[in-house]
């Protein structure tokens, strides 16, 4: 078997974004079918990162988010010298391209963004219309080769036993990702998911709250607003929720992360759309359902309502929701 380049991807640290980088992932495969693809990225991200089946290992990023830590990446970058043929650098900051500068990669590949002259060999044009469309952006580093949508595998036994162990086995359920770490601007208010949630358990289906234990206290709102809700936040790994998502009959989720992962597991997603726009970074699923008010003041890319009223979010009504769920779960999956 003929032998193909080596190449490190410098990783996006959002779980979402991770997802949307195995567009990048699985062109470069296409593009040199015997490349060996790493991906530096935080440790965090393992879980995710062996469910795509592009790349060969993870280098766990050493270094804090947002630190510049000019020496530990002169000094990390040192240690990789020697490994690899090509670098792609999918963060637009100027320090996310210095490992691979000090590593002496022959070819490195990014937008220019932070006015990377002389780290980057290889600048690719970001238009202005794809800045925040990043699953695009990420894949046009490739230059060439199929648009394909994330693709995440599953591990089955994980799958069973979590079903088991949290009574799930054998149920119909659906997935409710309130969470988004993103800030509040992004967060469907917690009385209008417990609406949807019991709107759901009213069709005879379980209600499972995945998300991190950043999520917690939101879960716990949700759940003791919807007596029966399962609340799985904090209790599970990132490769937990994977499984539990693939699993799910429907999810429905604020724009985040566990969104695209839903997206990328094949199961039908409503997601909610806030101070963000669905037309930069929509779930990469045709069994998709987008909802956003369209408000005059909407997407202002906030963390917090700069108006004071959170009205992108909190008009947004449980009806409408529901009714687009509906609509999800009346369409059988393809063959």
């Amino acid at each position: 078997m003929a032998e193909g380049p080596t190449i490190l991807v410098i990783g996006p640290r959002w779980v979402g974004d991770m997802v949307m980088a195995q567009c990048l992932f699985a062109a470069l495969k296409e593009k040199h079918p015997h490349a060996a693809i790493d991906v530096l990225a935080p440790a965090w991200a393992a879980p995710l990162v062996k469910r795509m089946p592009e790349i060969r290992s993870q280098i766990d990023f050493p270094l804090m988010p947002g630190a510049l830590e000019f020496r530990s990446r002169r000094r990390f970058g040192r240690l990789l010298r020697g490994r690899y043929d090509m670098a792609y650098v999918l963060p637009g900051s100027w320090k996310s391209a210095l490992i691979p500068f000090f590593a002496r990669i022959p070819r490195r590949v990014g937008n220019l963004r932070e006015m990377r002259y002389g780290l980057l060999t290889d600048i690719v044009p970001l238009p202005e219309a794809l800045k925040r469309r990043t699953a695009r952006a990420y894949f046009g580093l490739a230059r060439g080769s199929t648009f394909r949508a994330p693709h995440l595998s599953i591990d089955k036994a994980n799958q069973a036993d979590l079903l088991a162990r949290f009574g799930l086995a054998g149920k119909k359920f659906v997935a409710l990702m309130p969470g988004a770490e993103f800030g509040p601007a992004k967060r469907w208010p917690s009385d209008h998911y417990a609406g949807l949630a019991r709107d759901m358990m009213a069709r005879g289906l379980g209600v499972a709250l995945l998300g991190s234990k950043n999520d917690a206290d939101v879960t716990a709102e949700i759940a003791a607003l919807a007596p029966g809700a399962i609340d799985l936040a904090g209790k599970t790994r990132l490769e937990d929720a994977i499984d539990l998502i693939a699993a799910a009959k429907l999810a429905v989720s604020n724009d985040s992360g566990l969104m695209h992962v839903a997206a990328a597991v094949g199961t039908p997603i409503v997601a909610v759309y806030g101070s963000t726009s669905p037309e930069n970074t929509p779930p990469l699923s045709e069994r998709a359902e987008l909802i956003w008010l369209h408000l005059s003041c909407s997407p202002c890319h906030k963390k917090v309502c700069p108006l004071g009223h959170l009205n992108c979010l909190k008009t947004l009504d449980v009806a409408r929701v529901t009714a687009a769920a509906d609509r999800l779960l009346e369409v059988p999956a393809a063959a």
